[in-house]
């Protein structure tokens, strides 16, 4: 064998040397260039700070760019907007250079890519990129989702945009209503989070959609897991499909470090608090499971003078976009959020996930640490179990395959913040309380939000009565 490897007899290769370059073989990382992406998607490419391709744009890229319908499997943070960003704007690109020109112009395709996404966030975030990606061929996008003003994205659509990204009930609501808004050269529809897609919110919607569009088009299907809804889809509007699957069925990314702690129920906020001291300067998430839980945590956070903000469904879409940009931007390190934020998201600088409730559904559970260890940078998720969560915990070690490792906490420690955790959260309780004994204009209570980060810490009672008296002033 070693004849036959030119190799002397004397100077055996070793199983080491063999496995090594094995795994030096499986590294060679093909570049965005080299899997045929143009040189003017190329440079925005580094622009973005993307130098090479992840596992599922690897992999998915030459098929798109072949033309073929493409379904991805892949964990989130895992780069799929770029998988089918990507293929779409080349596609552009040549539909533009190829077509004849009439009257000395070249033709301007409108309408020419359709994505659907579950959430309104996701949506902002998927235009942002593609608008990032395209800055240097003049790509046009609008946004079409709930909570924003319809005539001004009526005046967006009458730009005649490249692409449009849409959540898929305010997408309806323009196609049977929007004067001359019609999707019948749409050459191009992304299903993004798919598996979202398709439960009872939007089933009807994106069903009446598929109905309008072309068939004659390209489809490209993402999603974290692939459930039966997603394999009936896949059979009903994907055409000769390849299937990209980039990880195992539930998986989370290698850099995440995944711990929990098995606490009692009456102090489960003193473990919260005691994990935040730890790490004072990480940028964290936070997730409760109902929406009057984000504000409750957050008021009790801010009383203990951490810099923390809500997110939930309940907001509107304005100052949950307020919130958003404050957390990205540093002026709050904490988001304490319900898993509205737990998909897409794209936040680089989330470095710890807290599952302070543990989610019902397991599956949930990837998509809530997924929004930390993005892109290859390292994160930490940590997972607070009480007596009566035990049950959905084991469902979710069950899932991924594996037994966590537990989060080394002092117990003496924990309980000494008990004391002013118990004032905090008094504190909370009797400010809900008052806001809920009010008839408030909607959103005041987001207003409230703001009022903490601009300055004040929060805990204070006597400001707040203070406003309030001020208010039964004004009335």
């Amino acid at each position: 064998m070693a004849e036959q490897q030119g190799i002397i007899a004397s100077d055996p290769i070793t199983d080491t040397e063999v496995e090594a370059a094995m795994e030096e073989e499986k590294e060679v990382v093909k570049t965005f260039k080299e899997l045929g992406v143009r040189e003017e998607l190329v440079k925005a490419c580094e622009r973005l700070g993307w130098n090479n391709p992840t596992k599922i744009q690897a992999e998915a890229l030459p098929y798109a760019l072949e033309g073929k319908d493409v379904i991805g499997l892949a964990q989130t943070g895992s780069g799929k907007t770029g998988a089918f960003a990507l293929p779409i704007l080349q596609a552009l690109l040549q539909y533009v250079n190829d077509a004849e020109p009439k009257k000395g112009r070249r033709p301007d395709p409108a309408f020419f890519a359709c994505v659907l996404s579950p959430t309104r966030e996701l949506a902002i975030q998927i235009a942002e990129q593609f608008e990032a990606l395209g800055s240097d061929i003049s790509l046009r996008c609008a946004v079409l989702v709930g909570g924003i003003d319809r005539m001004q994205q009526t005046i967006a659509l009458g730009k005649r945009p490249h692409v449009i990204v849409a959540t898929p009930g305010r997408l309806w609501d323009h196609m049977s209503d929007t004067k001359g808004f019609s999707l019948k050269t749409l050459k191009y529809l992304v299903l993004d989070e798919a598996d979202r897609l398709l439960n009872e919110d939007f089933e009807k919607s994106l069903n009446q959609i598929l109905e309008e569009i072309p068939r004659d088009r390209k489809t490209y299907l993402f999603s974290a897991t692939m459930t039966k809804k997603v394999r009936k889809l896949q059979r009903a509007c994907l055409r000769n499909p390849v299937k990209i699957e980039a990880a195992s069925k539930y998986s989370t990314v290698d850099t995440l470090k995944q711990q929990y702690r098995f606490v009692p129920a009456k102090y489960k906020d003193c473990y919260l608090v005691y994990i935040l001291t730890e790490m004072p300067d990480s940028t964290s998430m936070i997730f409760t499971r109902t929406c009057d839980g984000t504000r409750f945590m957050a008021l009790m956070l801010r009383s203990l003078g951490f810099r923390a903000i809500p997110i939930s469904g309940q907001m509107t879409q304005t100052k949950r976009l307020g919130a958003l940009n404050k957390f990205k931007a540093g002026e709050c390190n904490i988001l304490v959020c319900t898993d509205v934020a737990s998909r897409g998201l794209d936040i680089p600088s989330v470095d710890m996930v807290i599952n302070y409730d543990i989610p019902t559904n397991s599956k949930d559970y990837i998509h809530r640490v997924g929004r930390t260890a993005r892109a290859g940078r390292s994160g930490v998720g940590i997972s607070l179990v009480n007596q009566y969560e035990l049950e959905w915990y084991l469902q979710i070690e069950k899932l991924i395959g594996k037994k966590l490792p537990e989060y080394p906490a002092e117990e003496d420690e924990v309980l000494s913040l008990l004391e002013r955790v118990s004032e905090a959260k008094k504190l909370s309780a009797m400010n809900m309380k008052e806001s809920a004994g009010r008839k408030k204009r909607r959103g005041e209570d987001d207003e409230e939000s703001e009022r903490f980060l601009d300055g004040n810490k929060g805990g204070n009672k006597g400001d707040n009565r203070d406003k309030k008296s001020s208010k039964k002033f004004k009335r």
